[in-house]
């Protein structure tokens, strides 16, 4: 399932390869985000340091640019949703949002881990 800013979410068949899935992102690289339910968000890592434009809320944070959310398998490979996973996905993404542009959340921040 295919989501980008401003527009409702739509089905889509995306092949299963690197170049498809960054192609989907806009370009770069991307990053998974498990939602639960089986279901991984992939969206465009630097979605805010590259400008791209708000798209939805997840949480406390905003996901800048489009991203797709699909399934996965007992070995972590992405697969298809199934129907039960595409309802939730077309629930919790279904309208687009507005934002502002003055949202402290469209701020890109690094955070640093020490040891």
């Amino acid at each position: 399932m295919k989501v980008e800013p401003g527009r409702a979410p739509y089905e889509k068949e995306i092949e299963n390869n690197l170049k498809s899935i960054q192609a989907e992102v806009g370009g770069g690289l991307f990053q998974p985000l498990y939602l639960g339910a089986g279901i991984v968000l992939c969206c465009n890592e630097e979605g805010k340091l590259n400008g791209m434009p708000p798209n939805r809320w997840l949480g406390n944070d905003i996901i800048c640019g489009p991203f797709f959310l699909v399934g996965e398998n007992s070995e972590g490979e992405f697969v298809s949703l199934t129907d039960r996973q595409m309802q939730l996905a077309r629930d919790a993404f279904a309208q687009p949002e507005q934002f502002t542009g003055e949202e402290p959340e469209l701020e890109p921040k690094v955070t640093i881990f020490t040891w």
